[in-house]
């Protein structure tokens, strides 16, 4: 680990999170899970300098906070908007020539503004399960198969829940902080 300041070792955040409800029905668990793991996201991106969220701190990995905002960015569109809802927007930071454009983007990739990207994405994956009962289907580009929005929130979580554990080593390698 870099030479840290031991005050930076704080588990304040200021990001706001859902409480996760401990009873209640299956949209309203699944849906504050993938929302809480949403802002455990975003609070490891917070407070940290545009150019630093570019860094890759855990070599030989190309993982950096900036990579997993546009992966995550890229991974709410499809999934939610291109599988579920049947939309036909533009990948994100994805070619058939350059398929990991997510983490090996150039020095003219912005990190603020992938962040929005980020949010707008969140934010119209809201919507599109908001109109949805649990059981809709959406088709699987892959083969065809019908993928139920159940399976895409839970799917989500995890996605999330994985990444999350992977921005939180990036993030106390840049500047100490855990938790969140």
């Amino acid at each position: 680990m870099s030479d840290v300041p031991a005050e930076n070792y704080s588990p304040s955040w200021t990001t706001e999170r859902v409480t996760i409800p401990t009873t209640g029905g299956e949209r309203e668990l699944l849906t504050a899970l993938l929302d809480y793991h949403r802002q455990t996201f975003d609070a490891k991106c917070e407070g940290v300098p545009p150019e630093r969220l570019r860094e890759r701190g855990v070599p030989p990995s190309t993982l950096s906070l900036h990579g997993l905002v546009r992966h995550l960015a890229g991974v709410e569109r499809w999934w939610f908007r291109i599988q579920l809802a049947g939309e036909d927007p533009p990948m994100l930071f994805y070619t058939d020539d350059e398929p990991d454009l997510d983490f090996d983007f150039d020095d003219d990739a912005d990190p603020v503004a992938d962040l929005e990207t980020w949010r707008a994405e969140c934010a119209a994956s809201r919507e599109v399960v908001a109109a949805r009962d649990l059981d809709d289907t959406g088709t699987r580009k892959r083969d065809g198969a019908p993928v139920s929005v159940r399976f895409v929130l839970a799917h989500m979580v995890a996605e999330y829940a994985r990444h999350n554990g992977h921005a939180d080593l990036l993030r106390e390698r840049l500047d100490g902080r855990t938790g969140a």
